[in-house]
């Protein structure tokens, strides 16, 4: 067994090539051997959120706070909140965030397949964000 102390592990900011706005990331678990999940709890500020990225084997999000969107390639963006749970199929395009007056914090679960969790893309325009 392993625990993992609340506060052991240091707060780090969104980079600014995958991020936009303010967003802080708190680790939760990483890859051990045997194992390929990873999973953060990551806090958007309002009008904050991601590039367009993709999973190679998906993404689940748990909304734990506050209000935000999130979006798939050609889909509609939709509002989600605390206790809503959202899964994104490997190899699909998507972002997520808050909304443009509203924080939002998410745990982020993904897989690596051969070592590899996102593929990081184009930033999300303002234009995609307001619709």
């Amino acid at each position: 067994m392993e625990i993992t102390r609340v506060g052991s592990q240091p707060s780090d900011k969104g980079p600014e090539d995958w991020f936009t706005g303010t967003v802080r990331i708190d680790p939760l678990f990483s890859l051990k051997a045997l194992t390929r999940a990873a999973g953060n709890s990551v806090t958007f500020e309002p009008n904050a959120r991601t590039a367009w990225h993709t999973h190679p084997l998906g993404q689940t999000l748990i909304i734990s706070s506050g209000c935000g969107w999130v979006q798939q390639e050609g889909g509609p963006i939709e509002e989600v909140r605390p206790g809503d749970v959202i899964w994104f199929p490997p190899g699909v395009k998507h972002w997520h965030g808050s909304t443009p007056t509203t924080a939002m914090t998410h745990i982020a679960i993904q897989e690596a397949l051969e070592g590899k969790m996102v593929n990081w893309l184009e930033k999300v325009s303002e234009e995609q964000y307001r619709r």
